[in-house]
């Protein structure tokens, strides 16, 4: 390493799992997404501090605190506290931990990084893998711990819409535009898997819908209950196609998903060295999470006091604004790559948030309901299952020439106005069913109590 300081050298060279290029080479678009806002750190003037352990704590805090470029939106976190303990308008509160949300969720794919410099690249991509939408999993767990099912379904709803639509067809507009005198080309193979784990997962919650309007027994409870079992079944066949999927991105195919290389053979990303050790690393992707959840209890808390107040529905809120906020930094990144003409990068960081969302968060938020005994299935509803089904199929379409110019990314922006304009005008409330009273506890049913 260049610089040999304690907080980075804190394991030894010896507990680094194989070389810089190594590493480099098996970095995939999320991390190289996430770096793209990072900036490096001068510590000519922590070094001049004659004890060590606060030298170590000073270099810590510059390190994950002031080495992004989002740290101006750290002071939101302290101010939505602050707000929240004294008792300010939920709608202060709300707005205060979405912004706060923003810096803590690339910090998040930060400390990961960093930690996979220790344990090796597989490792580090299941921590990507389970850590990749911290945030989105933790806000649903919060919102079904308060019975909250509808918003569970809508903010996770708005996150696979946002990455397919909003993300994609911005990268794919801006690069189009930016590099309007030449044609951007990108690896289609990576897509293809991608959209077809979108479209086992789209049959998954197209069943348990059309299970309840094909039903022919009158009896409506009977119906929900067996379109609940259902939906569990297909969650656990979600769980293990997610699975398999990390096999073949992991190690079967890691080819497909690693981050391309210049025309000098290097990763895109020049930063080859860890700048915190491991236990640093463990100890602030703890601290992060918990962060996390505490900002993540009072937007669930908080965001139907905001729906009334701004007169915002609580779908558009749930839908659209959550999850633009949630994963503002990580979107970002990805259209900066499409500026560079990187536009593998652009899709594995869209196309693999959403494969990531319904294929892993979303059952995964079924089963944990169902070990609360909170009765959560797949049916989304046919206006938001119509919503998810068409954007599938649009944005399979766009991708499947291999080929990309400014125009693809403007159909998908506008698809995305559109689905935005129809959840504004929707006046859902969280506490309205969607045929299986969601919600609902049954104490015969719950392993564990919420």
């Amino acid at each position: 390493m260049a610089s040999q300081e304690p907080w980075q050298m804190e394991n030894g060279n010896g507990n680094l799992k194989g070389s810089s290029k190594e590493f480099k080479h098996g970095r995939t678009a999320h991390n190289m997404s996430s770096s793209s806002l990072r900036k490096k750190s001068d510590l000519s003037l922590v070094n001049k501090v004659p004890c060590g352990l606060v030298r170590q704590l000073l270099a810590n805090l510059q390190e994950v605190i002031l080495g992004t470029k989002l740290s101006v939106l750290f002071p939101a976190i302290p101010l939505a506290i602050v707000a929240q303990f004294f008792g300010f308008a939920g709608p202060w509160i709300f707005g205060l931990s979405l912004l706060g949300l923003i810096p803590l969720a690339e910090r998040l794919g930060f400390l990961t990084e960093q930690i996979a410099y220790y344990t090796g690249p597989t490792v580090g991509g299941l921590l990507n893998a389970t850590c990749g939408n911290a945030t989105e999993l933790i806000i649903a767990i919060f919102a079904m711990s308060q019975n909250k099912i509808l918003v569970v379904k809508y903010s996770l709803l708005g996150s696979i819409l946002s990455n397919l639509l909003l993300v994609l067809g911005t990268s794919l507009f801006c690069g189009g535009i930016y590099n309007l005198g030449q044609g951007q080309k990108y690896d289609r193979r990576q897509a293809d898997v991608n959209s077809l784990l979108l479209l086992l997962g789209l049959l998954c919650h197209m069943l348990p819908l059309l299970f309840r309007y094909a039903g022919n027994s009158g009896d409506v409870a009977l119906i929900a209950d067996s379109a609940l079992s259902l939906s569990r079944a297909a969650s656990i066949v979600m769980l293990v196609a997610y699975l398999a999927y990390l096999v073949f991105q992991l190690w079967t195919h890691r080819q497909l998903f690693e981050a391309p290389e210049d025309g000098d053979g290097n990763a895109v990303s020049s930063d080859d060295e860890p700048v915190l050790g491991f236990w640093s690393s463990a100890v602030w992707l703890i601290v992060m999470t918990a962060i996390i959840a505490l900002l993540s209890e009072y937007v669930v808390g908080t965001i139907e006091v905001a729906s009334e107040s701004w007169g915002i529905s609580v779908s558009f809120i749930s839908i659209i604004l959550l999850p633009i906020v949630g994963n503002a930094a990580e979107h970002a990144g990805a259209v900066i790559f499409a500026f560079k003409d990187k536009l593998d990068i652009s899709l594995g960081v869209a196309l693999g948030s959403a494969t990531q969302i319904a294929m892993f968060v979303v059952p995964l938020c079924v089963l944990v309901a169902w070990i609360m005994g909170i009765r959560m299935d797949l049916d989304f509803s046919l206006l938001e299952t119509s919503s998810l089904a068409l954007s599938i199929i649009v944005t399979a379409f766009t991708l499947q020439d291999g080929s990309s110019h400014y125009m693809k990314g403007l159909v998908l922006l506008l698809c995305y106005v559109v689905i935005g304009a129809c959840f504004f005008v929707s006046k859902t409330t969280p506490d309205q069913g969607n045929g299986i009273n969601p919600g609902i506890k049954l104490p015969t049913e719950g392993v564990i109590s919420a």
